[in-house]
């Protein structure tokens, strides 16, 4: 699943995403859109099997998060405790 998350200085307002933005999302394969935010920043975690973030990342935020600043993953994995490695002296 391809994944991007886009960084904004929280402003004073709440932030929202308007219908047409989110079939706007739809059509460029986003299926789940996540907003966090703290005092300082708001954060946009689009994901989708369809949604290609180098060709369509661009127009995923058109409108959204204007002068964002996008980051693309690096590194993802599962994690599970079976995959831990045995304590010590056990």
């Amino acid at each position: 699943m391809a994944m991007m998350v886009v960084l904004l200085e929280a402003a004073d307002s709440d932030f929202c995403v308007r219908p047409e933005q989110v079939a706007q999302l739809a059509r460029l394969g986003v299926s789940n859109l996540a907003l966090l935010r703290d005092k300082q920043t708001v954060g946009i975690v689009l994901e989708g099997w369809l949604f290609d973030p180098v060709h369509s990342g661009a127009a995923a935020l058109c409108g959204i998060a204007d002068g964002g600043r996008a980051l693309h993953p690096v590194l993802q994995m599962a994690v599970s405790a079976a995959m831990a490695p045995a304590e010590a002296g056990a």
